[in-house]
């Protein structure tokens, strides 16, 4: 049986997967259209956090240097998407369509599989790394199961959140719990922002706080 909309109003998925051509787009973006219409909650990277080349612009053009703001950028996204995995979502849906898995989605996936999230691969792509097979270390982290249509995502989570139990608290490491942090304080703060010239000082901020001062 699956569950009624109103039962999943309190997930959120995490959607990982290639996100760098418009079919690729199109397609993640489909994805989370459908989560949606199900009751699902959804952080998209692509339409929810904040697309490199935008911020790496503006830092340019307030002054930063582009080697300098391409370090800051990319310690940004891996803030937030380590956040948005470890704590802000409760399952994570695994695009692997391509020649081979997108690495970032990848190793998404397995933050979400150490911190014992719900977890749905998708693939609809014949291509297979190992005899018509796909690589065992990915297919593992959703327990050697997969979908290969869009809407069977949804209710492969219906059914996973039937019987999934969050597992309890344990203490993050501290190298972890930094990145973490960061990454709420900057979620809290994207909501703010109207423009990826709002997102500039942020960033800057975040980045150039010694660990021991972010707080929540």
């Amino acid at each position: 049986m699956v569950r009624r909309r109103g039962e999943l109003s309190s997930r959120r998925i995490y959607c990982a997967g290639p996100l760098f051509n418009r079919s690729e787009q199109e397609e993640m973006a489909e994805i989370a259209r459908t989560l949606e219409g199900m009751g699902l909650s959804v952080f998209l990277p692509q339409r929810d956090g904040f697309l490199f080349a935008e911020v790496q612009r503006e830092c340019v053009r307030g002054g930063y240097e582009a080697a300098e703001a391409s370090r800051m950028i990319q310690q940004a996204i891996f803030w937030l998407d380590t956040y948005e995995v470890v704590v802000g979502c409760q399952g994570l849906m695994l695009n692997m369509n391509g020649r081979v898995p997108d690495e970032g989605a990848v190793a998404e996936t397995a933050m979400a599989w150490m911190a014992g999230k719900a977890i749905v691969i998708y693939k609809a792509d014949s291509r297979s790394l190992i005899q018509g097979n796909d690589n065992p270390l990915v297919l593992g982290l959703g327990s050697f199961f997969k979908v290969s249509t869009i809407p069977e995502i949804g209710y492969a989570f219906a059914q996973l959140f039937r019987v999934h139990r969050p597992p309890k608290a344990i203490p993050l490491p501290q190298h972890v719990k930094s990145a973490v942090e960061r990454g709420r304080r900057l979620s809290q703060l994207l909501s703010s922002c109207k423009s990826s010239t709002d997102l500039v000082p942020i960033i800057v901020s975040l980045t150039r706080q010694p660990q021991h001062t972010v707080s929540r």
